[in-house]
């Protein structure tokens, strides 16, 4: 007897069983590694911070660099992360258990890069509203700042990802990454700066935000296929 529509078939309901398993296996990793997030939190927090006390008490230069500001430093955070996604994966070869499994491994990778962002890209957007009081930005603007990062920075992450299964076991991870991760992160940068500048500037913010959500399905749609593809070729 066929199943009704609105149930999950018993495939669907083992692969999704996969993908919290392996979320929450993330978080739990994620916890005992509270070292690596707390860094990549307080470099982000560091680096924002400089700007203020290098430029000087200047309101009007402040508002205007304080997006591209606090997204540069997002997109740098981002990278400290990354050589570690799938580093320890590696050596202790629960990456060639992900290879072998009987679910499809670009959802598999799909959960991974989801509890990666929930420990980084986050907890960057939530603490976004605390460092833009050092720029004297308007509530309004606050708020929109908030919104590109919590657009934006899934793509660093799964974006990230490529370049992480890309340099998967190579020496020097970290630099290749940012070689290979950074260039194409640039539309997101331009994007989510772009749209607080034209918030100040009065004019409005849904064309950026537009993007970066179309960014986000397409980096939803391709990413996870390409890690996969990366790491098979990686693994060879």
């Amino acid at each position: 007897m066929a199943l009704p529509a609105h149930l999950p078939t018993p495939l669907t309901a083992s692969v999704l069983t996969g993908m919290r398993s392996l979320f929450a296996r993330e978080l739990r990793l994620s916890l005992r590694r509270r070292t690596d997030t707390l860094a990549a939190l307080v470099f982000f927090v560091i680096v924002v911070s400089l700007f203020p006390l290098g430029v000087g008490p200047e309101p009007a230069l402040l508002r205007t660099m304080a997006p591209g500001v606090v997204w540069v430093a997002a997109l740098l955070a981002a990278m400290l992360s990354l050589g570690r996604l799938f580093a320890d994966d590696h050596q202790d070869g629960t990456l060639e258990q992900l290879l072998l499994s009987a679910y499809p491994l670009p959802l598999l990778l799909l959960a991974k890069i989801a509890a990666h962002w929930l420990v980084s890209g986050l907890l960057l957007a939530l603490i976004s509203p605390l460092l833009a009081l050092q720029f004297g930005l308007s509530a309004g603007a606050t708020g929109v700042l908030v919104l590109t990062l919590l657009l934006g920075t899934p793509v660093l992450s799964l974006v990230g990802a490529i370049g992480a299964a890309l340099t998967v076991g190579v020496r020097g991870a970290g630099v290749l990454i940012s070689l290979i991760v950074l260039p194409l992160t640039i539309p997101v940068l331009i994007f989510g700066a772009g749209a607080v500048d034209a918030l100040n500037a009065g004019l409005g913010v849904g064309g950026h935000l537009s993007l970066l959500g179309a960014l986000l399905l397409a980096s939803l749609v391709l990413a996870p296929w390409a890690t996969a593809a990366a790491l098979r070729i990686g693994l060879e």
